[in-house]
């Protein structure tokens, strides 16, 4: 069995990262961050690239490729940490592809798919949506409820802006009282939609890690760089076991989705939790690498670990999917034994 890519997704892997860091270096990063803004231009040009709709029906005007493909573009967002609606626009188009009737699908996606008529999604939690991306900008907004889901126009729904500290994505709170009813319980496409994030978290966890080798090769302490200490070094070889850990099980879950979707939900909740937590830890030892400079807000690290910590909560935290994980495995979730 050939575990590698194909010349195809070689290609887009090898775009992607040449596109995003001739896009986003940090200083760009930095400056749309603080200006509370997304980068219009390069959304434009990632769209007339085919991105927005890497997945979907060519019917719909996408390309028509796979969920791995998805997962190495947003590998490389992750990477870039891109402010852009992407995420939220292709968590609309899985829902809308993979648990929506034919006429939301004649109607919302080839919007989607072009990045023309942008869509969201938001899990119901609570009696409203709390963590939706990209809310207040979507013409569409997908909700799933636990037990199936709608969909509602932006204009038919309340949306009301919220702040978290990740400065480089936009969020908001989204209640509605119904909609157009999607398929059944919505299938499988929250799992596609899970595994996209996680695969986001990788590729924040990677280069916070690098952030962190980097600094340690650099920086001396009694002549010697840092990294040359164990205490350091050892930190250094776990964040590279975790990133290697996520994209592992970020890359099966969306092989799973192209070629064994039974697996999918399975595959999808393990990477999602595992990620989750991968992406605060590694991006919090790289800051402990850095020390004392790594808390400043000059530092760029912490763009990288804000987004690794809401990215852990949104479309489900480690500790849901931990849940789901045991469900799905039949096996019932043991509670902590009393201390």
């Amino acid at each position: 069995m050939n575990f590698d890519f194909t010349d195809d997704q070689h290609a887009i892997k090898r775009t992607a990262k040449d596109f995003l860091a001739d896009r986003f270096t940090l200083e760009r990063v930095r400056e749309l961050a603080e200006s509370r803004e997304y980068d219009d231009a390069a959304w434009r040009e990632m769209c007339e690239l085919g991105w927005a709709g890497i997945f979907a029906s060519e019917r719909y005007g996408g390309q028509g490729l796979g969920m791995v493909e998805l997962v190495i573009l947003m590998e490389e967002l992750g990477y870039a940490l891109a402010p852009v609606p992407f995420l939220s626009n292709a968590a609309a188009g899985l829902a809308l592809q993979f648990a929506g009737t034919p006429e939301q699908r004649e109607r919302w996606l080839p919007g989607i798919a072009s990045g023309g008529a942008r869509g969201t999604v938001g899990l119901v939690g609570g009696g409203e949506a709390r963590l939706v991306p990209d809310a207040e900008s979507a013409e569409v907004i997908v909700i799933f409820t636990g037990v199936g889901g709608f969909v509602v126009e932006r204009s038919g729904a309340d949306v009301e802006p919220i702040e978290t500290i990740d400065l480089t994505r936009r969020f908001a709170r989204v209640r509605a009282d119904g909609g157009d009813p999607l398929v059944g319980d919505g299938g499988d496409a929250p799992y596609r939609i899970a595994t996209a994030v996680a695969a986001e978290l990788t590729g924040v966890g990677q280069r916070g890690m690098e952030m962190a080798v980097q600094y340690a090769r650099e920086r001396k302490q009694f002549g010697r760089p840092i990294g040359a200490y164990q205490a350091v070094s050892h930190r250094c070889a776990q964040m590279l076991l975790e990133v290697e850990g996520a994209r592992s099980a970020s890359y099966y879950a969306g092989w799973c989705a192209d070629a064994e979707p039974e697996t999918l939900p399975l595959a999808a909740s393990m990477a999602k939790a595992y990620a989750s937590d991968a992406g605060w830890r590694v991006t919090a030892s790289s800051l402990q690498v850095h020390g004392g400079i790594g808390f400043t807000w000059e530092h760029d690290l912490h763009f990288f670990l804000k987004r690794a910590k809401v990215d852990g909560m949104l479309y489900g935290s480690a500790g849901e999917l931990r849940d789901d994980v045991a469900a799905l495995s039949g096996v019932e979730a043991v509670a902590p034994a009393p201390a």
